[in-house]
């Protein structure tokens, strides 16, 4: 067997591969396409994060190509028809890295309301902006999801803790779920956005929740709101959010994907000067402790199908 493996991950989950496998662990391969196509001819598995594309060329350059193991959840870069009318499984790492994410949505709301921990170059220059550093608290607030499937369960369970009101928006929920119990249901995301002091974006991107959060999803939002948005880039229109940023609209937005990704200077620019916003480079679900528990799935996952598809 030969596993191709484009981009990092955990090393030692490796070791949970046959030794007498060939694994090319190569993470500069999602850097250079050309390589990344020659070096895939005659692999039997590619593990891949959310840069390298698997599509009909990469399918192509791989014909004895079997499965794809998805460090992570998101499928954006995959083209699953393709794999599926090539016989190739995908496995994303469902639910490895949903702690992290959880996690990351809990501090930057925290960051955000309570707004002093970003005075630190004002401070440090002999600065003392102690009357324009009166944040809030987040006890009391209402928390909002937009999506309510495994990582927002989190962000809720951990967001009640701390004294929050919950509110959530799942059309794909049908009302008399369990799930609801103790979470104020939206009929719709309007009424979710009229609602939420944090809003936090749990939903794939599609043609339904592209642009979602636009001029007049913010509009909707109460005064002060705080945008997080751990999801997918492109279901926040990032212009109209810069504006609601800069004249006040909204308290805050922490940013970790987005439409265009790697974020350019050109399409960075649009933040240029904002000290209310948190941007991260795609690592919401990243730690140390999630990219071995992803890892290890996604290692599972692919040595299972090889050795079931072998058997």
């Amino acid at each position: 067997m030969r596993i191709v493996v484009s981009e990092f991950m955990d090393e030692a989950a490796l070791r949970g591969f046959d030794p007498a496998w060939e694994v090319v662990y190569d993470p500069s391969l999602v850097e250079d396409r050309d390589r990344c196509l020659a070096t895939v001819a005659g692999a039997d598995a590619i593990i891949v994060r959310n840069r390298t594309r698997v599509d009909a060329s990469l399918l192509n350059a791989a014909p004895e190509l079997r499965a794809v193991g998805r460090l992570g959840v998101g499928l954006d870069n995959i083209d699953m028809e393709a794999c599926a009318a090539r016989g190739v499984a995908v496995f994303p790492a469902t639910g490895a890295n949903a702690l992290s994410v959880a996690e990351y949505v809990i501090a930057t709301s925290l960051v955000l309301v309570r707004g002093a921990y970003l005075s630190t170059e004002a401070v440090r220059a002999g600065e003392w902006p102690r009357t324009h550093l009166v944040g809030g608290e987040v006890s009391g607030r209402n928390m909002g999801l937009l999506g309510y499937g495994g990582i927002a369960r989190m962000v809720a369970e951990r967001a009640r803790a701390l004294g929050m009101e919950i509110a959530a928006f799942d059309p794909h929920l049908p009302a008399d779920d369990p799930c609801w119990s103790g979470v104020q249901r939206c009929e719709d995301a309007e009424a979710l956005f009229e609602t939420a002091d944090v809003l936090s974006l749990h939903v794939p991107l599609t043609p339904e929740t592209r642009r979602l959060v636009d001029r007049d999803a913010i509009a909707r939002l109460p005064k002060g709101a705080v945008v997080i948005n751990t999801a997918r880039g492109g279901i926040v229109d990032e212009m109209a959010l810069a504006e609601a940023l800069r004249d006040g609209r909204l308290g805050g937005a922490a940013l970790d994907v987005f439409e265009t990704e790697p974020l350019d200077a050109a399409a960075g620019a649009v933040f240029e000067g904002l000290r209310n916003v948190i941007l991260t480079p795609h690592v919401a679900g990243v730690t140390g402790e999630g990219n071995i528990r992803v890892s290890r799935m996604t290692v599972e996952n692919v040595r299972k199908a090889l050795e079931e598809g072998n058997g």
